[in-house]
């Protein structure tokens, strides 16, 4: 079983990813984790990271490899921005969490002890860089949300949930 769930920066993607994967018994896999473990082992900030990834097409290429490795050994949930597009062919559930930016600069201010303020300007700045980069390394087109089989506003749910409704949605087609 392999269950990808993407979506921008603050989606709510590895909080619910991580309960999925202890609901299920299946291993967790993020994408965001590597690629910060990779920032600080350089001395970066994510913000620089992205703007070396934009110079150096390898930088996401491992980290996208690297995931689809992982995938293809099966039983994991793989939490990545770009995973429903890398992955579309592999994943047996394919989901996509989001919701709007103020909500998910909230979050991100709260889980990165920043304000406000300074999580827009990161996230904006991050975004950017990561959507043209998809789209220029991969040809991915970010705004088409096809390649999912469920689209989730986390705004209107509890992180518990949404991991309901993705557990429910797993159990369901194993029947």
């Amino acid at each position: 079983m392999i269950i990808v769930i993407s979506g921008p920066p603050g989606s709510g993607k590895s909080t619910v990813a991580k309960m999925i994967a202890e609901e299920l018994n299946l291993r967790y896999l993020s994408a965001g984790l590597m690629f910060r473990e990779m920032a600080k082992k350089m001395g970066l900030s994510l913000v620089e990271l992205n703007e070396l990834a934009s110079k150096n097409p390898e930088i996401d290429l491992t980290i996208d490899l690297t995931m689809r490795k992982e995938a293809m050994k099966g039983n994991a949930v793989i939490e990545a921005h770009l995973g429903g597009w890398v992955l579309k062919d592999i994943a047996d559930l394919n989901v996509y969490l989001d919701a709007p930016l103020d909500v998910r600069i909230k979050r991100i201010a709260i889980r990165d002890g920043i304000s406000e303020t300074a999580a827009l300007r990161e996230t904006l700045k991050r975004e950017e860089l990561q959507w043209r980069r998809f789209k220029e390394y991969y040809g991915f087109d970010t705004s088409d949300l096809s390649v999912f089989d469920l689209v989730i506003n986390t705004v209107k749910f509890k992180p518990e949930e949404i991991a309901s409704i993705i557990i429910t949605k797993v159990r369901s087609s194993l029947l």
